[in-house]
Protein backbone atom coordinates (compact mmCIF):
# COMPACT_ATOMS: atom_id res chain seq x y z
CA UNK A 1 0.00 0.00 0.00
CA UNK A 2 2.37 2.48 0.58
CA UNK A 3 5.10 1.20 -1.66
CA UNK A 4 2.19 2.76 -4.26
CA UNK A 5 2.34 6.02 -2.72
CA UNK A 6 5.96 6.54 -2.95
CA UNK A 7 6.16 5.96 -6.46
CA UNK A 8 3.40 8.29 -6.83
CA UNK A 9 5.10 10.60 -4.86
CA UNK A 10 8.34 10.20 -7.00
CA UNK A 11 6.12 10.93 -10.25
CA UNK A 12 4.75 13.46 -8.68
CA UNK A 13 7.52 15.38 -7.39
CA UNK A 14 10.25 14.54 -10.03
CA UNK A 15 9.04 17.41 -12.70
CA UNK A 16 9.38 19.81 -10.12
CA UNK A 17 12.79 19.03 -9.15
CA UNK A 18 13.93 18.73 -12.65
CA UNK A 19 13.13 22.59 -12.78
CA UNK A 20 14.83 22.68 -10.32
CA UNK A 21 17.87 21.18 -11.44
CA UNK A 22 17.89 18.51 -8.70
CA UNK A 23 18.25 14.77 -8.64
CA UNK A 24 15.28 12.87 -6.78
CA UNK A 25 17.46 9.96 -5.14
CA UNK A 26 15.08 7.91 -2.86
CA UNK A 27 11.47 8.43 -1.36
CA UNK A 28 10.64 6.40 1.97
CA UNK A 29 7.55 6.26 4.22
CA UNK A 30 8.36 4.52 7.34
CA UNK A 31 7.45 4.69 11.13
CA UNK A 32 10.21 6.10 13.49
CA UNK A 33 9.85 6.75 16.85
CA UNK A 34 5.98 6.46 16.58
CA UNK A 35 5.80 8.34 14.03
CA UNK A 36 5.38 8.08 10.08
CA UNK A 37 8.26 10.01 8.30
CA UNK A 38 7.55 10.76 4.01
CA UNK A 39 11.36 11.02 3.63
CA UNK A 40 12.92 12.37 -0.08
CA UNK A 41 16.64 12.24 -0.43
CA UNK A 42 17.92 15.15 -3.41
CA UNK A 43 21.16 15.78 -4.55
CA UNK A 44 22.42 17.64 -7.54
CA UNK A 45 25.94 18.80 -8.63
CA UNK A 46 27.82 20.41 -6.13
CA UNK A 47 25.59 18.81 -3.48
CA UNK A 48 22.69 19.86 -1.90
CA UNK A 49 21.98 22.44 0.69
CA UNK A 50 19.92 23.47 3.64
CA UNK A 51 18.34 26.53 1.55
CA UNK A 52 17.67 23.79 -1.18
CA UNK A 53 15.75 21.11 1.30
CA UNK A 54 14.02 24.07 2.52
CA UNK A 55 12.67 25.55 -1.00
CA UNK A 56 12.16 22.14 -2.15
CA UNK A 57 9.89 21.08 0.82
CA UNK A 58 7.72 24.39 0.42
CA UNK A 59 7.29 23.52 -3.05
CA UNK A 60 6.21 20.10 -2.44
CA UNK A 61 5.03 20.07 0.59
CA UNK A 62 1.07 21.08 -0.06
CA UNK A 63 1.21 19.58 -3.44
CA UNK A 64 1.60 16.31 -1.56
CA UNK A 65 -0.75 16.70 0.99
CA UNK A 66 -3.80 17.86 -1.56
CA UNK A 67 -3.38 14.16 -3.65
CA UNK A 68 -4.06 12.62 -0.18
CA UNK A 69 -2.19 9.80 -0.85
CA UNK A 70 -1.45 8.70 3.15
CA UNK A 71 -3.77 7.60 5.01
CA UNK A 72 -1.83 9.11 8.77
CA UNK A 73 -0.38 11.62 9.83
CA UNK A 74 3.44 12.10 8.69
CA UNK A 75 6.12 14.59 9.21
CA UNK A 76 7.77 15.85 5.70
CA UNK A 77 11.33 15.46 5.63
CA UNK A 78 13.35 16.79 2.81
CA UNK A 79 17.39 16.05 3.05
CA UNK A 80 20.70 15.43 1.01
CA UNK A 81 21.15 11.60 0.63
CA UNK A 82 24.32 11.97 3.02
CA UNK A 83 27.61 10.03 2.32
CA UNK A 84 26.06 6.42 2.52
CA UNK A 85 24.11 7.51 -0.52
CA UNK A 86 21.79 4.40 -1.44
CA UNK A 87 22.08 3.42 -5.00
CA UNK A 88 18.09 2.73 -6.60
CA UNK A 89 18.48 3.41 -10.44
CA UNK A 90 21.32 2.36 -13.18
CA UNK A 91 22.68 5.83 -13.26
CA UNK A 92 23.58 5.04 -9.59
CA UNK A 93 24.96 1.84 -10.13
CA UNK A 94 27.63 3.34 -13.07
CA UNK A 95 28.01 6.02 -10.96
CA UNK A 96 29.43 4.31 -8.28
CA UNK A 97 32.26 2.26 -10.21
CA UNK A 98 35.58 2.38 -8.93
CA UNK A 99 33.38 2.82 -5.09
CA UNK A 100 33.17 0.69 -2.14
CA UNK A 101 29.67 -0.11 -1.69
CA UNK A 102 27.01 -2.69 0.29
CA UNK A 103 25.12 -4.87 -1.85
CA UNK A 104 21.77 -7.19 -0.44
CA UNK A 105 20.58 -9.58 -3.35
CA UNK A 106 17.15 -10.67 -2.84
CA UNK A 107 17.82 -14.12 -3.29
CA UNK A 108 21.38 -15.85 -2.20
CA UNK A 109 24.31 -15.73 -4.70
CA UNK A 110 27.39 -18.10 -3.94
CA UNK A 111 25.34 -18.61 -0.94
CA UNK A 112 24.93 -15.09 0.41
CA UNK A 113 22.66 -12.46 -0.06
CA UNK A 114 25.21 -9.68 1.41
CA UNK A 115 28.04 -8.10 -0.31
CA UNK A 116 30.46 -5.58 0.63
CA UNK A 117 33.83 -4.44 -2.19
CA UNK A 118 34.62 -2.32 -4.62
CA UNK A 119 32.19 -2.11 -7.57
CA UNK A 120 34.80 -3.13 -10.63
CA UNK A 121 32.14 -2.22 -13.34
CA UNK A 122 28.42 -2.14 -14.44
CA UNK A 123 27.39 -3.07 -17.76
CA UNK A 124 24.36 -4.54 -19.29
CA UNK A 125 22.64 -4.93 -16.29
CA UNK A 126 25.77 -7.18 -14.42
CA UNK A 127 27.50 -5.44 -11.30
CA UNK A 128 31.21 -6.63 -11.11
CA UNK A 129 32.18 -6.51 -7.39
CA UNK A 130 35.66 -6.96 -6.19
CA UNK A 131 35.71 -8.49 -2.61
CA UNK A 132 38.52 -9.10 -0.76
CA UNK A 133 40.56 -11.94 -3.41
CA UNK A 134 37.30 -12.28 -4.86
CA UNK A 135 35.05 -10.94 -8.01
CA UNK A 136 31.09 -11.28 -7.32
CA UNK A 137 28.77 -10.93 -10.51
CA UNK A 138 25.27 -9.73 -9.42
CA UNK A 139 22.22 -8.84 -11.92
CA UNK A 140 20.99 -5.59 -11.13
CA UNK A 141 17.56 -6.74 -11.44
CA UNK A 142 18.26 -8.75 -8.31
CA UNK A 143 19.29 -6.54 -6.22
CA UNK A 144 17.01 -5.27 -2.82
CA UNK A 145 19.21 -2.49 -1.11
CA UNK A 146 22.99 -0.58 -2.19
CA UNK A 147 24.38 2.02 -1.26
CA UNK A 148 27.70 3.82 -1.08
CA UNK A 149 29.85 2.83 1.91
CA UNK A 150 32.24 6.64 2.51
CA UNK A 151 35.99 5.84 3.00
CA UNK A 152 37.05 7.99 5.45
CA UNK A 153 40.42 7.18 5.04
CA UNK A 154 41.18 7.31 1.31
CA UNK A 155 38.84 10.38 0.46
Amino acid sequence: MHTQAVREVSLLIEPILEEMDIELVDVEFLSEGGRWILRIYLDRDGGITLDDCVQVSREIGDLIEVKDLFQQPYVLEVSSPGLNRPLKKEKDFANAVGKNVNIRMVAPVDGRRNFKGKLHSFEDGVLCLAANDDRFLLLYEGVEKANLVYDFENE
